[in-house]
């Protein structure tokens, strides 16, 4: 037996997994969301008060915030899907203003509830979510991670590091998270971020859009299947 073959059996029986290649067609369009009215089908999860906001203005989702905030779509999702939208991390002068934390979660599901919209918008309030969650530009725009929840433990499954892979302020990225049979993946402006197989997949749970301590908008909502 030759010693590449040798080396190849070891690393599968350790736990070495096949890199995510396939993923899939777009669809049907499950959701559509251009925020042109009032916010309607989501939960707000934050400090509620003075000078914090999250709502539509201007045919966007503003979440205008000075600490934790997370806007769930109140609408399960399951199976192979993708969810893409705009947003912008603006920077212009407002009180909460501040490059950081482009963030979302996804396939969340509460182990220990009936209902997942529990929690006040502080990070560590999800701890105990299964879930996969990647915070682009976090800590200050400094790292971009992927972490998959479960079990009381945030591992971290992806990182980024270096000033490509942080943001720009009031730039509009172009955002998709796909979820295809055991595998996925966050792309920004068509570039692949970050991406994981899982053995043991999340296949059905809420997303929502995360960020702490900034003024973010969000257009352009769809989720539509993965074929």
């Amino acid at each position: 037996m030759s010693k590449v073959l040798i080396a190849t059996m070891l690393l599968l029986a350790n736990g070495a997994q096949a890199a995510c290649e396939d993923w899939g067609q777009r669809g049907a369009l499950l959701y559509r969301d251009d925020f042109e009215g009032p916010l309607k089908g989501y939960v707000s999860e934050y400090a509620r008060k003075p000078g914090n906001f999250v709502g539509t203005r201007d045919g966007r989702l503003v979440i205008d915030v000075d600490s934790g905030a997370t806007v769930w779509l109140d609408k399960p999702l399951s199976g192979n899907i993708l969810v893409a939208y705009t947003r912008r991390v603006v920077v212009d002068g407002g009180p909460n203003d501040r490059l950081s934390d482009l963030n979302h979660f996804w396939m969340a599901g509460d182990p220990a509830r009936n209902t997942l919209f529990t929690r006040s918008g502080k990070f560590e309030d999800y701890d105990d979510l299964d879930m996969y969650y990647a915070g682009v530009g976090g800590n200050g725009n400094t790292t971009t991670r992927l972490r998959r929840y479960g079990g009381g433990q945030r591992v971290m499954v992806g990182e980024r590091l270096g000033p490509d892979w942080m943001l720009e302020p009031n730039r509009d990225y172009q955002v998709e998270i796909a979820v295809y049979r055991g595998c996925t993946r966050m792309r920004i402006d068509g570039r692949e971020v970050l991406s994981y197989r899982d053995r043991q997949p999340y296949t059905r749970g809420y997303t929502g859009f995360r960020t702490t301590w900034s003024r973010q908008t969000i257009d352009n909502f769809t989720i539509h299947q993965l074929k």
